[in-house]
């Protein structure tokens, strides 16, 4: 909301400068976004008439003009405005005088001719852009005045940024309050005086919905002189408010509406017919708008309407069949209370928004239509001239707003601010708000004033004690309390250990949203009921993410496109999981994963080394570094995001931890990829956990090896193999590793071989052949017995 200074001062005039007005509304909650001055800084300007206008001898398109500027002597300037004539008062600029951006005047000759000054557009003086012409003041303007002076430019444009809470404060009775509130000064309400009626003019109001409209008010005025001039004082107060003077009934009740917080409408009464109705809307009904915009209401929208057509959308905006013009000379004033629900986002339905609309949507005062309307009609009557009617109300007392008593106690209120306030200071600090306050024993009974639609509850009142005590004179303390060193298990690293282990490697961290696309986990992780968001932000990311996978396809997608090949990104973060049936507590389950992806070159472009894709094999080394020195075991896997072959669950101490693999072919060509990416995607858990080392006697005495090559079923997998050997190994078998993969002539078909390195060592002594032949029988007798396989050969 933007309002003049001066005009706020006719309200509450504190003993504060601007700055320190500012700030005291920023500090009071109502946040000055700007503090502009009315008009540049300029000097020298006085008014001045226009004695005689002549041709200039020497230009067609130059005036010679006599001016009294009040020295007592005429002043000959000349003037090339087309406006320009006799009789007429205009700002000028003596010689001496500075206009805005330090243009100085001094006395020229123009074509041949002196000229002692210079009559003002309205841009010269920095005061519009308008310059078509010279600015023309009124009649009554005294001669010789300073400009600054009559036009009241010595001021101050505040803009506010209100929070949606504080409808009170869109008027300049609202700020007022709170200025006069906080400051102690005080307030100078306006003085609404209720016009006795002239004349038997009526028209009937029906409340057809009197839940959404409550309260009506309506007079009919007439005899008014619709193009009489709207006073200037007026005109620039609506101007400094943001707001272009149209006629004077239109400014009316703009003025009123920023003067008092109430939103009014002025209707041609000679175009309506019959009774006034505040009705939703029928079937098919529409209502052209003065913004020229034809709407068809919503089934939820209030409208204005007489016996015959619509006529506005309530509490937003009017229609163009029967609004004022200057040929008006009968008014129906209209003044109303519109629930807030019923006027909530009505207008953004159609694309657009009013002043009406933004007070009505918050809350007006419930009480204020009458006496807005008595004001209005003050002004009209003034300006415009005829005679009123009685005002006609239509009431459904039951449907206005319950001013519901809010109990605060003081002693929480103390608590919570951290300050001592004893209970009188809090009591006269609520009652300068306007707040009914009782006590009931060692609390308060507060019961908001009916322009308060933001007491509801205590901790508005505590809200309230702060502001109106002043958030600069609350102690700025620091917390205390008393620290402890927590342990810290070896047996667990750190978060931040993990993301520079990641850093380390050449991953990117990245962080994506938690809802995705559904596409994304149908295509990458056959989830076809996904859990669905009520309210997404957006209708593409509607459900959560069950994987990480789709986030960082994504995020090498957007890479691709940007002509970026080689692309390193890791996110740690949760994904969601429906519970089973059978838990006890239903809802879902939120896992920690870590997930990384590595797609192009598997190093960057140098010369010492030839460049080829990144593959499988490289991205399993990095999953093993985030684990190490705890060992993975890995098994082939079929999953919908992975290529067939080329994907392998991850196991940990025989427990499956996560996967890993190069991303699927058909996602590769639909998602745009280019080259096919590796990713893994494990539990953050099994990644934080961490081995505790242990110490080893290094042997000095030498190892003996021998190999063993084990035929078995061509599906049996290596680390099975592995760990069923390890399982059956005597202590002296220090170290099993496969080193040679065999299919082919000598074995069969669905057999395969595999030559197994075992490496023996004892730390006291050297082993002896027989104890080594028995660890190796042993090796082959658990290979046999669990997993039928048979000796090929055996070397040492």
């Amino acid at each position: 909301m933007q309002f003049s200074e001066q005009w706020l001062r006719t309200f509450v005039d504190p003993q504060l400068d601007s700055t320190q007005l500012g700030h005291l509304l920023t500090m009071a909650g109502l946040e000055v976004e700007e503090a502009d001055p009315a008009a540049p800084a300029f000097s020298g300007v006085v008014v001045a008439q226009i004695v005689e206008a002549e041709r200039h001898p020497n230009a067609d398109k130059l005036k010679l003009c006599k001016v009294d500027a009040g020295s007592g002597e005429l002043l000959q300037i000349v003037c090339g405005a087309p406006n320009a004539a006799a009789g007429m008062k205009v700002p000028c600029a003596r010689v001496g005088a500075v206009l805005p951006g330090d243009f100085a005047i001094k006395a020229a000759k123009l074509r041949g001719v002196e000229s002692f000054g210079m009559l003002c557009s309205a841009r010269e003086l920095g005061l519009s852009e308008d310059h078509a012409g010279l600015y023309a003041l009124p009649e009554d303007a005294p001669i010789g005045m300073d400009i600054r002076a009559y036009l009241e430019l010595d001021d101050t444009l505040f803009t506010i940024k209100l929070t949606p809470n504080r409808a009170d404060c869109l008027s300049l009775t609202g700020v007022a309050r709170e200025v006069a509130a906080i400051t102690g000064a005080p307030l100078k309400q306006t003085v609404v005086a209720a016009v006795a009626p002239a004349c038997d003019a009526r028209r009937a109001i029906v409340l057809d919905a009197p839940l959404a409209c409550p309260r009506y008010c309506g007079r009919v005025l007439r005899g008014v002189d619709a193009r009489a001039s709207t006073p200037g004082w007026m005109v620039r107060r609506l101007a400094r408010s943001g707001i272009r003077s149209i006629s004077a009934l239109v400014d009316v009740t703009n003025y009123v509406m920023l003067e008092l917080g109430q939103p009014l409408h002025a209707f041609d009464n000679t175009r309506l017919q019959g009774a006034i109705h505040v009705r939703l809307p029928r079937p098919g009904e529409q209502v052209l708008l003065l913004n020229e915009q034809t709407v068809a209401p919503a089934a939820d929208t209030l409208l204005i309407a007489d016996e015959a057509r619509a006529l506005a959308l309530a509490g937003i905006m009017g229609g163009e069949d029967s609004g004022v013009t200057l040929e008006t000379t009968e008014v129906f004033l209209e003044s109303a209370f519109f629930a807030p629900d019923a006027i909530a986002g009505r207008a953004r339905r159609h694309g657009f928004g009013s002043d009406a609309s933004h007070r009505f949507e918050r809350g007006v005062d419930f009480e204020l239509a009458r006496s807005a309307l008595e004001r209005a009609t003050q002004l009209i009557l003034e300006i415009c001239g005829g005679e009123a009617g009685p005002v006609e109300e239509a009431l459904a007392a039951d449907a206005l707003p319950a001013r519901t008593p809010v109990r605060m106690r003081p002693a929480r209120a103390r608590r919570v601010l951290g300050i001592s306030l004893d209970d009188d200071a809090m009591l006269a600090l609520l009652q300068r708000v306007h707040l009914g306050v009782e006590r009931i024993g060692e609390d308060f009974l507060v019961t908001p004033p009916s322009w308060r639609f933001d007491i509801e509850i205590e901790e508005d009142l505590i809200e309230e004690l702060a502001r109106l005590h002043g958030y600069d004179n609350i102690p700025a303390v620091a917390p205390q309390g008393s620290l402890m060193m927590l342990p810290s298990s070896e047996h667990h690293r750190p978060v931040w250990a993990l993301r520079h282990l990641m850093a380390a490697r050449g991953y990117q961290e990245v962080v994506n949203f938690a809802f995705v696309e559904e596409a994304w986990e149908r295509d990458l992780c056959a989830n076809q009921e996904p859990i669905r968001l009520a309210n997404p932000i957006a209708s593409q990311l509607s459900v959560m993410r069950s994987s990480l996978i789709g986030g960082l396809t994504a995020n090498l997608a957007t890479n691709r496109k940007r002509q970026l090949d080689r692309v390193r990104v890791f996110e740690l973060a949760r994904v969601f999981e429906r519970k089973a049936d059978g838990e006890p507590v239903p809802g879902f389950h939120q896992v920690m994963m870590l997930a990384a992806l590595a797609a192009g070159p598997a190093l960057p472009e140098q010369w010492g080394e030839r460049s080829r894709n990144v593959d499988f094999y490289d991205i399993k080394g990095d999953l093993e570094a985030v684990f190490a020195p705890r060992g993975l075991a890995f098994e082939p896997l079929s999953h919908p995001a992975l290529h067939p072959g080329r994907a392998a669950s991850v196991r940990l101490d025989g427990r499956i931890i996560g996967l890993l693999g190069e991303l699927h072919p058909v996602w590769v060509q639909r998602y745009e990829l280019g080259t096919a990416p590796v990713v893994f995607e494990v539990e953050l858990d099994a990644a934080l956990a961490a081995r505790m080392p242990a110490y080893t006697e290094i042997s000095r005495m030498p190892a003996v090896t021998r190999d063993l090559a084990l035929v078995v079923g061509a599906e049996v997998g290596v680390a099975k193999v592995i760990d069923v050997l390890q399982a059956a190994a005597p202590a002296i078998v220090r170290e099993i590793v496969l080193f040679d993969v065999y299919q082919g002539k000598g074995i069969d078909p669905d057999k395969k071989s595999l030559a197994f390195r075992v490496s023996m060592q004892d730390t006291q002594r050297t082993l002896e052949d027989a104890e080594v032949d028995d660890a190796v029988s042993t090796l082959v007798r658990q290979a046999d017995t669990v997993l039928g396989a048979r000796l090929r050969g055996a070397g040492g």
